[in-house]
């Protein structure tokens, strides 16, 4: 009688063998299809941490096509009640670590949020689209419907940021108040328009074009509540802790907006690749420095 040996096969051998090779034959049919975890993941980072170039204006206004930053500027009023919170924020995808688990692209919806990166890359860009049939390259009028549409995430797919009352079923997850997200058809909820920001002045600039690069308020049509960032609260993501967005009109003692709703649609730098208006030297801070 042969002696026992390690190389001797006992026990449901045969079955573990043909479940490591169609372990094996799933793996590799997965591979072939990218639709391995680490693909995922990969082909995400990849375009939504790609370098994106930002439309360059050169009359001074936002056009149609467009492809911009909004930024939410860092204010004196965000220091005094939330100190650290003084820097410039950008709207930007954000994206549950559990959906990469189950889809090849971005989910729809899925969520926004403020972030302090200002290098414009897919993630925090948007294109300014048409939705009442006005050509590309056409400036956008204060009180114009306009869109906003995602450029990373993936080339053949596009989010479109939107807004609706808030429900029991749906708000912002820590204010509670209106939610921004992003949903995967263009509707009555995608549509916004660019306000100026003193009260007094709205009537007598209405249909003129919107500058860029400068301080506006951006409003829910639907809605008619704007676009905020608190600065007070938090949201977790795939990407670490970042600041929330909602869609609420703060006022101020004078029935203005605060601060928390400004934006400035941010354009291309001419001077300089991959860079922003903002990152341009002030010449009057050139020019005081001298005196």
């Amino acid at each position: 009688m042969a002696a026992y040996r390690a190389g001797v096969l006992i026990g449901n051998w045969s079955e573990d063998e043909s479940l490591e090779e169609e372990r094996l034959k799933d793996f590799m049919s997965k591979r072939e299809r990218g639709e391995l975890l680490i693909q995922k993941i990969n082909k995400l980072q990849d375009n939504i941490f790609k370098k994106i170039q930002l439309s360059i204006c050169e009359d001074g206004f936002v056009h149609f096509g467009d492809t911009v930053m909004l930024l939410n500027p860092g204010n004196i009023s965000s220091v005094e009640n939330y100190p650290g919170t003084s820097s410039n924020l950008t709207l930007a995808i954000t994206v549950d670590e559990i959906a990469l688990y189950s889809t090849k692209s971005l989910p729809a919806p899925c969520g926004v949020s403020a972030v302090e990166s200002v290098d414009p890359m897919g993630r925090n860009t948007f294109c300014i689209l048409s939705v009442d049939g006005a050509a590309v390259g056409e400036p956008i009028r204060f009180g114009q419907k306009f869109g906003l549409g995602t450029t990373g995430g993936f080339p053949d797919q596009m989010l479109y940021v939107a807004s609706e009352h808030k429900s029991f079923t749906r708000s912002a997850k820590k204010s509670y108040l209106q939610q921004v997200f992003l949903r995967d058809e263009p509707s009555y909820l995608t549509c916004w328009q660019a306000t100026v920001l003193d009260p007094q002045l709205r009537l007598e600039y209405e249909g003129f074009p919107v500058p860029a690069n400068s301080k506006i308020i951006i409003t829910h049509c639907h809605t008619n509540r704007s676009l905020a960032v608190p600065r007070n609260f938090w949201t977790r993501s795939y990407f670490g802790q970042e600041y929330e967005v909602n869609c609420h009109t703060y006022l101020d003692s004078h029935k203005a907006e605060e601060d928390k709703n400004y934006w400035v649609i941010v354009t291309g730098n001419p001077s300089v690749e991959d860079g922003t208006i903002i990152d341009r030297p002030n010449p009057q801070s050139r020019q005081d420095q001298k005196k």
